[in-house]
């Protein structure tokens, strides 16, 4: 069972190109909403998203493209079938130096030298290919179909639940479902555990000057959160159209933004070194199921560009944007502002981690004005991430006898 990666590559747009690339992304933007190509034939492909990020002149930064995408590993056979894509290799071939009529391979090298890796990327389920999360939805609506077909009156869940291996059992395009799921290769979790204790045996020996080191630091860090300026601005009515032009056609919502970190050094280390920690956590801690008490976030990452001087945050979320950041306001904004916060014209946060994000409406303004639209592509829009879970607790409940109770629990699950 492969892994889950997160693909970046970004390309700065040769000059005078914004009027192709609006046109093209338009093009782009209609057939996937049409039928979901290219990116639907691609395998593995769970989210895609293709953007314009602004460029910084006085960061010396031109316009860039940018492509994202969640996806199942490895990484050169997705590169090799989005290079395959008239559609995005036109995109391409706006930027500098794309090798617009040169062999697949250079184009790949072109691609992977473009290439950024998260600061920190979080996956709701690692090991769980996109090929699984649609065949576990096909299986329930068998299983709702069977369950639907019979009077099931007097019948005790146990039985229920062994008819149903049965009716599993018996159709070949679903016996798969009887046996557990495969876990990701022996080398990814090999590398995993890697990460983890050696992480743990840096940091263990010198967690006592780290400590010793952060009431000095976190020093620093107010002095200059007495400095910062928030915004104040609201974001524009057709800003904000040309936003939800792309939410809430299904279950799964996109969300983009970028930001200038706050330069100096303070917030330079501050910010590099969260991210580390998040990516700890979301490796470690947060590996299944949940961020931090948050369950509805499929995937999410965090990438620093240009030098750390600028983040982009992309996340798939399922709900409204403003059920999405309401549950990072209730749950963990604390969490939100130890990243966010070193982004310039956050909310006023005091030692790192409080008020900021409690400024709901500040918060929610700035996201907003920090988002940038897309075009975006969902392997399962009907599916929220708790459908997808119970897609899968369904499928292992399969795998063997129930008792009574634990079977009507499983039952529960088919609604």
């Amino acid at each position: 069972m492969p892994h889950q990666i997160a693909v970046t590559v970004r390309a700065p747009l040769r000059p005078g190109r914004a009027p192709e690339v609006a046109a093209l992304l338009d093009t782009l933007g209609k057939e996937v909403a049409h039928d979901g190509r290219p990116f639907a034939g691609m395998p593995g492909v769970h989210f895609a998203r293709v953007f314009v990020l602004p460029g910084d002149a006085e960061l010396g930064v031109p316009d860039s493209l940018v492509y994202l995408a969640e996806v199942d590993a490895p990484l050169r056979a997705h590169l090799d079938d989005v290079l395959d894509q008239d559609r995005l290799t036109a995109l391409f071939a706006q930027c500098t130096g794309y090798p617009e009529h040169g062999a697949h391979g250079e184009r790949v090298r072109w691609a992977r030298e473009h290439g950024a890796r998260p600061a920190a990327y979080y996956v709701h389920r690692v090991g769980r290919s996109a090929a699984q999360v649609r065949d576990e939805a096909r299986l329930r609506a068998a299983v709702v179909d069977f369950l639907d077909g019979r009077d099931w009156s007097g019948v005790g869940p146990a039985q229920v639940h062994g008819a149903v291996q049965g009716f599993v059992r018996g159709r070949a395009d679903l016996a798969w479902a009887l046996r557990p799921a495969a876990l990701p290769g022996p080398l990814f979790r090999a590398r995993e555990a890697l990460h983890a204790l050696g992480w743990a045996a840096v940091v263990a020996p010198v967690s006592p000057l780290l400590l010793s080191a952060l009431p000095g630091w976190l020093l620093l860090v107010r002095r200059h959160e007495r400095r910062d300026v928030p915004e104040t601005s609201r974001p524009s009515p057709g800003h904000v159209a040309e936003l939800t032009a792309w939410e809430d056609h299904g279950t799964p919502n996109p969300f983009t933004a970028y930001g200038r970190v706050k330069p100096g050094l303070v917030r330079g280390v501050t910010i590099r070194i969260a991210l580390r920690g998040l990516d700890y956590a979301t490796r470690h801690v947060f590996a299944r199921d949940n961020l931090a008490g948050v369950r509805s976030i499929h995937f999410a990452r965090w990438v620093l560009l240009d030098g750390g001087r600028r983040v982009v945050f992309a996340s798939n979320y399922d709900g409204s944007q403003e059920s999405y950041m309401s549950d990072f306001i209730d749950r963990i904004a604390w969490g939100v502002n130890l990243v966010f916060s070193n982004g310039a014209g956050y909310p006023s946060t005091r030692w790192l981690v409080l008020d900021g994000a409690r400024d709901e409406q500040r918060y929610k303004a700035y996201l907003r004005n920090h988002q940038l639209p897309s075009v975006w592509f969902s392997a399962y829009p009907t599916l929220s991430a708790r459908n997808v879970d119970d897609n899968s607790a369904l499928r292992d409940g399969l795998a063997g006898p129930l008792t009574e109770e634990g079977a009507r629990t499983w039952l529960a699950l088919v609604g």
